[in-house]
């Protein structure tokens, strides 16, 4: 048992070393996109499938409350099911279209959309992306590795931050360091003395 923690930890740690590389260059342009949306007015929407949901949401609560710093709140809504809203939808609506529909709602121009689709198989985060490239809003898509289906959706001017690996847990650890991230080069640039 205490080997396959060893193992666990090392497998993350590669899959972070790796990521170091990879990842650095689109994660401070994600934090310039998420930069250019707040300080024009506009709002950051978030969605994710399934655990992905959990990351979405966090990045959400990160934007609205705070990080590190005490600041004011940044305009950010997570597309979400829960309560009446999910059950009406459900009722009435396919599921893969669940999200499609909030979006549709809140959805303006020059807001910025946070999709997390590890997997690149999550029905409703696609129809969420696809509808943000249709009305031309900014995407940044965190997925994994092997995920040509959400490359072929973004436009020319949105971003994927693509993990380098297939496992989903490990893909998820590696979105919330993202997060954490994105978050921190968010703070700092816009609260340099804080």
């Amino acid at each position: 048992m205490l080997q396959k923690v060893k193992d666990i930890y090392s497998e993350s740690i590669q899959i972070q070393i790796s990521a170091s590389s990879l990842l650095s260059e689109n994660i401070a342009n994600a934090a310039q996109m998420v930069m250019q949306c707040l300080l024009s007015g506009h709002k950051v929407i978030a969605c994710g499938s399934g655990r992905s949901h959990a990351n979405a949401q966090l990045l959400v609560a990160n934007l609205l409350n705070r990080y590190d710093l005490a600041r004011p709140s940044f305009p950010s809504v997570l597309l979400d099911l829960n309560g009446a809203i999910g059950n009406a939808l459900i009722f009435e609506k396919a599921r893969e279209t669940l999200y499609q529909h909030q979006f549709n709602a809140i959805a303006c121009p020059g807001d910025l959309l946070l999709a997390f689709a590890p997997l690149g198989s999550e029905k409703t985060v696609l129809n969420v992306i696809e509808n943000a490239v249709e009305k031309e809003l900014r995407v940044v898509a965190l997925t994994g590795a092997n995920n040509d289906t959400i490359q072929g959706i973004l436009a020319a001017e949105d971003l994927q931050i693509a993990v380098p690996a297939t496992k989903e847990s490990r893909i998820l650890e590696n979105h919330l360091f993202v997060i954490n991230a994105l978050c921190e080069l968010v703070d700092l640039s816009l609260f340099p003395c804080a």
